[in-house]
């Protein structure tokens, strides 16, 4: 199986076009990752997911392992057949969560020690027992356990950070390669590097990291805190240098302008809660420019609304009446909003494919932020 293609390179730019093939699917990049921590993406189905067009979404380890646990998913024969979900899934290794989430938790040079948030229960994490869980879990691409660097932070801090990384990743690798798949489909594992924002870091954790050999290479440690043009310099300079013949992911990055300006960068993959979580708040996107249902001024907006796109919600209800939903705390709001999100970014990573492989992407791109930042809803 060969894992990832390169199917079209601008030439000017680092932007291009492929194709990823599991065991689940074919995906084609650059490609947005919705996220389904727990197996499912928040106020939705699966089927519904399906409908629009995805055939891959992130859950997570650190969760999954909590709830339902590694017992019920292997009895259940992974996740795929927990959820009933025939494509492709993604797995971060829990590392963030634990670093984001946990009540208490302790580092060491053999793993890391926690709290639960769900109930303060202690556990502790080894980078065998990702991968391990992960095996049990059954998605079709795994992370390794890394630790993700505060940001701001000291070079000093950032190197321990990524010594620590690079250890545990290559735990990770070994473990991989020598245990075996569960159900039967070939699993993936991809790197993570870290430095922070130290462009001599990155330089140091991406060689060390290519002698092993990953299937994929993951841009960890950013969208913490740091401004978009640092973030965008350091995403630059790591495509510069990550090998050109595997799938370039940059991890919980996902506004339109933040995917765009990646893509040109060169980054197949992306993932964020920010169309999902956004949809929950109120929040609709648009290729005219986002639109806050809370705004009073949508109480009497009857008409149909032009998203530039086929909307299965606008194209079917106002916004007055999808405010009324969520002023009145109805469950429906949600669903509509966030299938409506979801929509929107599967129609904008299509046309971001379609501009690359016309040679029209920068073209593509500056039509695209005009008519968003203009944004007619305001």
């Amino acid at each position: 199986m060969n894992f990832f293609q390169v199917l079209f390179h601008s030439g000017d730019i680092k932007a291009r076009t492929g194709k990823l093939v599991t065991s689940h699917s074919e995906i084609s990049t650059p490609l947005f990752l919705p996220i389904g921590t727990l197996g499912s993406v928040k106020a939705i189905s699966n089927d519904e997911l399906e409908k629009i067009g995805y055939n891959i979404f992130l859950a997570n380890t650190y969760h999954l392992y909590l709830r339902p646990g590694v017992e019920i998913l292997s009895n259940a024969g992974g996740l795929h057949n927990f959820v009933n979900w025939q494509y492709s899934v993604l797995t971060d290794s829990g590392g963030f969560q634990v670093y984001s989430l946990a009540v208490l938790r302790k580092f060491d040079n053999n793993g890391v020690k926690f709290n639960s948030h769900i109930d303060g229960s202690s556990h502790y994490f080894t980078p065998e027992d990702i991968i391990d869980i992960q095996r049990t879990i059954g998605s079709d691409i795994m992370m390794p356990l890394d630790v993700c660097s505060e940001y701001p932070i000291s070079k000093s801090g950032a190197e321990k950070s990524l010594m620590v990384t690079y250890e545990w990743e290559k735990r990770c690798f070994n473990r991989f390669k020598l245990s075996k798949e569960k159900y039967g489909h070939r699993q993936f594992l991809f790197s993570i590097n870290q430095g922070s924002v130290f462009k001599d870091l990155r330089k140091r954790s991406i060689e060390q990291l290519n002698e092993l050999e990953f299937d994929g290479n993951a841009i960890g440690g950013l969208a913490v805190g740091e401004d978009n043009e640092l973030m965008y310099e350091i995403v630059d300079y790591c495509t510069d240098i990550l090998p050109v013949n595997k799938p370039r992911y940059l991890m919980g990055v996902g506004t339109p302008e933040n995917i765009l300006n990646s893509v040109e960068m060169g980054i197949d993959m992306f993932d964020c809660v920010i169309p999902t979580r956004n949809a929950r708040h109120g929040r609709l996107y648009t290729f005219f420019g986002d639109i806050n249902l809370k705004n009073s001024r949508n109480k009497f907006k009857f008409d149909l609304v032009d998203a530039g796109f086929d909307s299965s919600v606008l194209n079917k209800y106002s916004l007055s009446y999808i405010k009324h939903l969520f002023v009145s705390n109805e469950p429906l709001a949600m669903r509509l909003a966030t299938i409506h999100n979801l929509e929107f970014y599967f129609e904008f990573m299509k046309r971001i494919r379609t501009a690359i492989e016309q040679n029209k992407f920068l073209q593509f791109k500056k039509e695209f932020l005009n008519n968003y930042k203009s944004n007619k809803f305001n």
